[in-house]
């Protein structure tokens, strides 16, 4: 059973190990209530993984230290098992999904552990850690449904109280449930008028359907860019920890986590990675009742793929209206491109790429289509150039 005492005990093991991570006041992301960020993205190994892990590891026996560990991952668990691992001097052998960014795959290489790439995602790889552990044995170390492992995430809901004492409700990622359910444990044992709120990916919403279902469920596919988060199946313990104590899970499709990601870096400097935005992609697109509230919402994790990001920023562009595009059919004769990019300048956009097509077969003889892509303001100004292109004659094509 998890017990106060035991991530009490968890504190004072990871205390002078891991970094009691800053509450961060943000700057107006969220109008309506005062939002806090804890950034545990900026924990060591980038991610709060390492809580768990290492308190999983400091509680072993000296017999189960010689068999060594075993461990799968979407990445950041495994990081921190290996860091964990490194520092007592133990064997580490990983299971990854080979759809892991390479750069958590390459950062747990590095602390020394034995990673074995499985194709599929984040249960394919579990399953092959536990095949493996029946041959050769050693321990196995969950990501999430493990007492000791919760209860260092835990640790996480003791810091934030500290921190910021008289809060009204957190909003915590949700993958296998390990960090939800250690936060929600710690902080309604000790503050019980806070709300705990749980977020996931639209793609990846196991723990919602399984609390909606009031048993585990297993979803037959995941679809989302949040690979920390991409877990089918939720764990037996943390299930019913957040059965007992979360008050309510939302969903935030891509493009919302994405956006979420941009207005971290532009707005607090911060860098998230998919699942680490999800908290704050939940505040940002009004999921939950947070007006007036004092909030702290986790960001959980910033390692994130560079090969992934600009296409995140990208994305996060477009949804925001940021970036746009338009398509105009129009004759083909002089002065039709000035007079469409006098309107745009005019009204403060930039244009960043143009594209000038022959019309096809159902439009006039000397027609064409011009592809603009612009940068603009937000979703309002980008209406506001359209309707003036539509005032001065011109068709667009939508989509």
């Amino acid at each position: 059973m998890l017990t106060l005492d035991r991530i009490y005990q968890a504190a004072h093991t990871l205390k002078g190990i891991v970094r009691e991570t800053d509450l961060i006041r943000s700057q107006g992301i969220v109008p309506g209530c005062d939002l806090y960020l804890k950034a545990e993205n900026l924990q060591i190994t980038g991610s709060f993984k390492v809580r768990g892990a290492y308190f999983k590891i400091s509680s072993l026996s000296d017999d189960e230290k010689k068999k060594g560990v075993i461990a799968c991952s979407a990445g950041n668990h495994a990081q921190g098992v290996a860091l964990a691992a490194e520092r007592a001097g133990i064997n580490a052998t990983i299971f990854i999904p080979s759809v892991a960014p390479i750069s958590k795959i390459e950062a747990t290489r590095r602390m020394g552990a034995n990673v074995v790439l499985i194709d599929g995602v984040y249960d394919d790889a579990y399953d092959a850690a536990m095949a493996y552990q029946e041959e050769n044995g050693g321990v196995f170390v969950h990501p999430f449904d493990d007492i000791d492992v919760i209860a260092g995430q835990g640790t996480i809901g003791l810091e934030i109280l500290t921190q910021l004492p008289n809060l009204d409700a957190v909003i915590v990622p949700i993958g296998g449930g390990g960090l939800v359910a250690g936060v929600a444990f710690a902080i309604k044992m000790l503050n019980p008028t806070c709300k705990i709120y749980g977020a996931e990916a639209v793609g990846a919403d196991s723990m919602q359907c399984s609390i909606n279902d009031k048993r585990r469920a297993c979803l037959e596919n995941l679809a989302t860019f949040a690979d920390g988060i991409a877990v089918k199946t939720p764990g037996v313990i943390t299930f019913d920890l957040c059965e007992k104590y979360v008050d309510d899970i939302v969903c935030v499709t891509d493009d919302e986590i994405a956006t979420a990601i941009l207005t971290l870096m532009e707005q607090q400097k911060l860098v998230a990675e998919g699942a680490g935005a999800v908290a704050v992609a939940a505040a940002m697109f009004s999921k939950l009742p947070l007006d007036g509230k004092r909030i702290c919402a986790i960001v959980s994790g910033g390692n994130i793929d560079v090969n992934i990001l600009s296409r995140v920023i990208n994305r996060g562009l477009l949804t925001t209206g940021r970036l746009s595009e338009l398509t105009i059919e129009m004759l083909d004769k002089p002065g039709q491109l000035k007079e469409v990019s006098t309107i745009i300048a005019d009204l403060g956009a930039n244009v960043t790429k143009v594209m000038h097509n022959p019309g096809g077969e159902n439009t006039d003889i000397i027609g064409c289509y011009l592809h603009i892509s612009m940068e603009t303001r937000n979703r309002n100004h980008f209406l506001e150039i359209k309707q003036a292109i539509k005032n001065a004659g011109y068709l667009i094509i939508e989509d």
